[in-house]
């Protein structure tokens, strides 16, 4: 057991969210469809502005692009047709890491279509 000061200083400075703290986000998505770039970049965005927080990918069905923090679903792109904004899961993370009940996000931007 040590006594070093580092180890005490958990909490975060007033009036700000320890980033990630005890969020865990997993990511069902569709590989084949070349869903994992949007993964990439939206897990990106998510550890810019929570560098500590847990983000799991799991290879899902076909059109899936599904968000789960803590367990609850949050975003579905098989209900919605999109794929989230990162500004709503961002918000849906800040209310997760303030112990906030959960919503889900029906807000998506469409899919890249090519004509």
């Amino acid at each position: 057991m040590s006594g070093e000061p580092e180890e005490l200083s958990v909490a975060p400075p007033p009036g700000e969210v320890e980033p990630g703290s005890g969020v865990r986000i997993v990511v069902e998505y569709c590989e084949p469809c070349g869903f994992e770039a949007t993964y990439l970049e939206l897990a990106s965005a998510v550890k810019e502005q929570y560098p500590g927080i847990e983000i799991e990918s799991r290879l899902g069905g076909t059109g899936a692009f599904e968000i789960e923090i803590n367990g609850q679903l949050v975003f579905s792109k098989l209900e919605n047709g999109g794929f989230p904004y990162e500004k709503d899961l961002i918000e849906a993370i800040r209310r997760a890491s303030n112990g906030e009940p959960l919503e889900k996000i029906t807000n998506s931007r469409p899919p890249c279509t090519i004509l």
